[in-house]
């Protein structure tokens, strides 16, 4: 395996170019293995440029990235290494002298479930798609400095970049813009709908280790192994993922043995479930901040002394206890922990209600006035935490309360197009290990989860030459910046990343934590 180094970040990347495979292709598969899982709900779409409920945990079982992520081993359990780049999709790669042109030649004898090559016009057509839809992929093609991407021979793609990009080699590990099999895709299309995402909505056309066989909406959803799939073939032949609303029920089913793996248990049931012999629970870093948002657009939160009194206000250590069970990290950046370049020096929040009492009075605070605090139920901790900080802000003479609105509507007034509420509770994290990535998403004037709308045009310029250089000391500076900047304008309550954690059968092995925090099924296997 020939690999390249150089410095990046905190640490060093190595490249891998041309990664030995386990297995010749084609393999044949292993009869009569069905891993059963148990999730709140069946996908409701295979567009993962549409991301609906199920589609991100789906979708990254069926599309695959040009490069992955090395691995190493840490207390005999797997984990990625983001320090390491592999070829995957792609076997190598090459770049111009400036940094602007990539050319990749791709692994030949890749097929899909449907028996097509991978060729170069299949990477071609799904980026297109992306720029189209104007969605997750164009973000990705956006803070990546994509601008173009062009099949130049049968096996070679090449990306033209507006600018020197060191995150384009991360964002090639992800499930989007996806690898699609155009030939079979292109069957599907018309006029009115030339990516054909009518038929995506309950079909996969991937090179990757899974294929949908089967849907029945609101119920189940049914993969099998890709039997052309060109590492190993999997473990398991057949995935059925059925949806089971109740987390109590999905909980007795995996403990009476009915299904042997459950999507993301409740915080309150796992010290429960860790005690118990009959299965296994496996825990891995947060990358996503569970805060509460403030909206600079609104009063009285374009008063950056409201925004810091209310850090000031909130008591973390006891939400981590009270809400999360314990099972969380203090956050203390924007950038989580796990991501080089992480620096918690700037956080300076510690639990204060008298100098949030201060920060009130000097900034003629309105204490007669109503504040809300929007909550939803996307995710679990959002009632409990709302309820606490709503509390704890009243302590300092805030007239504070939590309210409840529907997920569609959370989700509708948190998109780009809108982003209308002053104050909300709600979880975003990078799944691109980089911080420039982080903060872009998360901080800039065009971040996709920016979702309350902080646009300052200092955070903007940092974050725009930081992805524009191949500086590495600059890099780091300007982050360091940019955490800086983040932590002194407060438009978050910053308060923890959640810890990770899966329960399966205690005879399945293999789980290894992703940035996006979905298993794969292809890791997974009895011991």
């Amino acid at each position: 395996m020939a690999i390249e180094r150089r410095d990046i970040l905190l640490g060093t990347m190595a490249m891998a170019a041309g990664a030995p495979l386990a297995t010749p292709a084609l393999a044949q598969p292993r009869a009569g293995r069905t891993l059963l899982l148990a999730a709140p709900g069946a996908p409701e779409g295979f567009d993962g440029d549409a991301l609906r409920p199920g589609t991100q945990e789906t979708v990254v079982q069926v599309y695959e990235g040009l490069t992955r992520y090395g691995r190493v081993i840490r207390d005999g359990r797997p984990y990625l290494n983001p320090d390491v780049i592999e070829g995957h999709l792609a076997e190598s790669w090459t770049t111009s002298p400036d940094g602007k042109t990539w050319v990749f030649k791709l692994r030949q004898g890749v097929r899909s479930f449907f028996g097509n090559e991978m060729t170069a016009a299949d990477v071609e057509w799904g980026w297109a798609k992306s720029f189209a839809q104007r969605r997750t992929g164009a973000f990705i093609a956006n803070v990546s400095n994509v601008t173009a991407v062009k099949a130049i021979s049968k096996y070679e793609v090449e990306f033209t970049l507006s600018a020197p990009s060191m995150i384009l080699l991360s964002a090639l590990t992800l499930y989007l813009p996806a690898v699609y099999d155009s030939t079979e895709v292109k069957k599907h299309a018309t006029p009115e709908d030339p990516w054909a995402l009518k038929w995506m909505e309950t079909n996969t056309a991937g090179f990757g280790a899974y294929h949908l066989e089967s849907i029945r909406a609101g119920e189940q959803a049914v993969f099998v192994a890709n039997p052309n799939y060109f590492r190993e073939q999997p473990y398991f032949t057949r995935v059925v993922y059925r949806a089971v609303p109740s987390a109590a029920s999905r909980i007795t089913l995996l403990r009476s043995g009915q299904v042997q793996w459950i999507h993301r248990p409740l915080l309150q049931q796992v010290a429960e479930l860790r005690s118990d012999r009959r299965v296994k629970t496996q825990d891995s870093f947060g990358r996503t901040i569970s805060s509460v948002r403030m909206n600079v657009r609104f009063p009285p939160f374009d008063n950056k002394l409201v925004r810091q009194a209310f850090n000031y206000a909130v008591d973390k250590p006891a939400l981590i206890q009270g809400v999360f069970f314990g099972f969380a990290e203090q956050a203390r950046s924007i950038v989580p922990p796990i991501v080089a370049g992480y620096d918690p020096s700037f956080f300076n929040y510690d639990y204060d209600p008298a100098k949030a009492r201060a920060l009130l009075a000097q900034a003629n605070f309105n204490f007669d006035q109503q504040v809300e605090i929007l909550y939803s139920q996307i995710f679990n901790w959002e009632e409990p935490m709302s309820i606490q900080v709503a509390a704890q802000l009243q302590a300092v003479g805030v007239k504070a309360r939590a309210v409840r609105i529907s997920d569609s509507d959370m989700r509708a007034r948190g998109a780009p197009n809108r982003q209308d509420m002053p104050m909300f509770s709600f979880e975003d994290g990078p799944i691109v290990l980089d911080p420039v990535y982080a903060t872009f998403l998360l901080a800039h004037s065009q971040g996709v989860s920016n979702r309350a709308r902080f646009a300052d045009p200092r955070m903007d310029a940092l974050i725009d030459e930081a992805r524009q250089t191949l500086d590495v000391p600059r890099r780091n500076e300007l982050m360091r910046q940019a955490q800086q900047l983040w932590m002194e304008e407060a438009p978050w309550i910053v308060t923890v990343y959640p810890t990770v954690w899966e329960a399966m059968a205690g005879n399945i092995s293999g789980w290894c934590p992703h940035p996006d925090e979905h298993e794969r099924w292809y890791d997974l296997k009895v011991a």
